[in-house]
């Protein structure tokens, strides 16, 4: 083994080494887990919306302060309360050559909003009713109502290629993605690494890398030493003990930004010993939220009583959950007798921070609680916890977020009856969450969701915990702006001096 020391150290072993200058034709990114599926249209969770979405362009997007701007749609204009038309660009192709139209479009939402295709995002879609192409470069949104979230949704909605999917069928194109974004699918090599070619055609701006690898590297400490090595040039997912170990590096910078995502407890209603409210309230006044943040988070998490952030429409001030009391939370597992004895497991995966789920267990250990960590690979956490209501893991610890910055990506798909990811059936939740998408009035809407947060903070199928910092390590000439949807966009990106 050969090590070349310049301005990178390059960690030949590994066999991804990284160029000695800034001027790299490579870049390397460290994953903390691998991509559990690279068809934008079927699981969404970071890991794979790090890469495929460099694969495929949407109808819109958010710039990096966070509004809405066109992508594949030039211009869009509102034909009445339940339709809009967007106007397409022409001079867009996908990576097999073939011209993007409204037909790809059209067949794109058709896609996702298909029950039968059983993509755990409908939810956040189904209010679409149908897509109609009226010409090459110009398609018809229906809603089911009006639906003030329309475009803050379809930021998240990839347009595929028709002819492919239809040609190949949905695993195969989930294995060898065709879209029209600034980066092509090359390889992955499974467990190891996702490969990215530029495309040089691109419409838009066009990557600064020839070639992007995401590797999928689970250990947090090795993602710190890959980027001290020079072997890799940005990491995500570090801990704030991880990112300390940069501030005093020549090779690496720490980069941090308040998240749309939170951290969350699931306590499922319809399981012992969760069906007794009781249990749920101990849970919730048995975890110190602050405690975690200072104590092991580095104090830059800001703990939150509901299941949005400051960064969604819908956030709410002055929504108030149970307090941190682990007395009460003594008295209130004292009063449930033997139903706070059935022993049960935290669930989680890899993707959440460990350090959280150890204190959490020990803070519920010391009101009384028998409780075990179950760790999954998080392919196998997503698929657990979409289960429904009487399936689901009895308690997991997870991180909640849209991607679309609105209280109806956020809540709809967790609370409303019938979708995926949920576990309550509350028929006053779901009446709520219904009139919210379907108003233009934002003051209807916040009454809404404030109200949805006052149930819900009552009742606890979940125990909201803090709004989470995203941590990453980067070699220092690179020029990244993290975002508060954790985009990786990689044509937003330079090298640096």
């Amino acid at each position: 083994m050969k090590l070349k020391v310049g301005r990178w150290l390059v960690a030949a072993a590994l066999g991804f080494a990284t160029p000695a200058l800034a001027s790299a034709d490579r870049l390397v990114v460290d994953l903390a887990a691998e991509p559990s599926t690279l068809d934008p249209q079927i699981q969404w969770n970071p890991d794979s919306y790090y890469v495929y979405r460099n694969i495929f362009d949407n109808l819109v997007t958010r710039d990096d302060k966070g509004d809405i701007i066109p992508q594949i749609a030039t211009s869009w204009r509102s034909l009445s309360n339940t339709e809009i038309l967007f106007t397409l660009r022409s001079d867009v192709t996908f990576h097999d050559g073939s011209k993007l139209t409204a037909e790809d479009v059209a067949f794109s939402i058709k896609r996702i909003t298909d029950a039968s295709f059983g993509s755990p995002q409908r939810g956040q879609f189904d209010k679409i009713v149908a897509a109609v192409p009226l010409s090459a470069t110009e398609v018809k949104l229906v809603t089911d109502g009006p639906y003030p979230a329309l475009l803050a949704q379809l930021v998240k909605l990839s347009i595929v290629p028709k002819a492919v999917v239809e040609k190949v069928g949905n695993d195969p194109f989930n294995l060898k993605p065709v879209g029209s974004g600034p980066y092509r699918f090359e390889s992955w090599q499974r467990g190891v690494a996702v490969t990215l070619k530029r495309n040089d055609d691109y419409w838009g701006t066009k990557g600064p890398f020839p070639t992007v690898l995401f590797r999928a590297v689970p250990d947090g400490a090795t993602r710190v030493a890959n980027l001290q090595a020079g072997s890799s040039d940005l990491a995500v997912g570090l801990d704030n003990d991880q990112l300390a170990q940069f501030k005093m590096s020549q090779r690496v910078k720490p980069l941090t930004a308040l998240t749309e995502r939170l951290a969350y407890l699931r306590l499922n209603p319809n399981q012992p010993p969760f069906d007794n409210p009781k249990i749920r309230e101990a849970v919730a006044r048995a975890v110190d939220k602050q405690g975690i943040i200072d104590g092991i988070l580095g104090g830059q998490e800001k703990p939150i009583a509901q299941m949005l952030t400051p960064a969604h429409f819908g956030w709410a001030e002055g929504i108030a959950g149970p307090t941190y009391d682990p007395a009460r939370a003594k008295a209130l597992v004292a009063e449930a007798g033997a139903a706070a004895k059935v022993p049960f497991a935290l669930t989680t995966a890899p993707f959440f921070d460990q350090r959280v789920v150890q204190a959490i267990q020990q803070q519920l250990r010391d009101v009384g609680f028998e409780v075990t960590i179950t760790l999954v690979d998080t392919p196998s956490f997503l698929q657990r916890t979409q289960r429904g209501p009487l399936d689901s893991p009895i308690l997991a610890i997870s991180r909640s977020s849209c991607a679309c910055q609105d209280a109806d990506g956020a809540l709809y798909q967790l609370f409303h009856s019938g979708n995926g990811w949920t576990i309550v059936e509350n028929k006053e939740i779901d009446g709520l969450l219904d009139r919210a998408r379907a108003t233009l009035d934002p003051a209807v809407r916040l009454a809404d969701y404030r109200k949805i947060h006052e149930i819900v903070a009552a009742t606890l199928p979940v125990v909201p915990l803090y709004q989470t910092v995203v941590g990453y390590g980067a070699a220092k000439p690179l020029q990244f702006k993290p975002t508060p949807n954790e985009s990786l966009f990689l044509n937003r990106m330079r090298w640096g001096e």
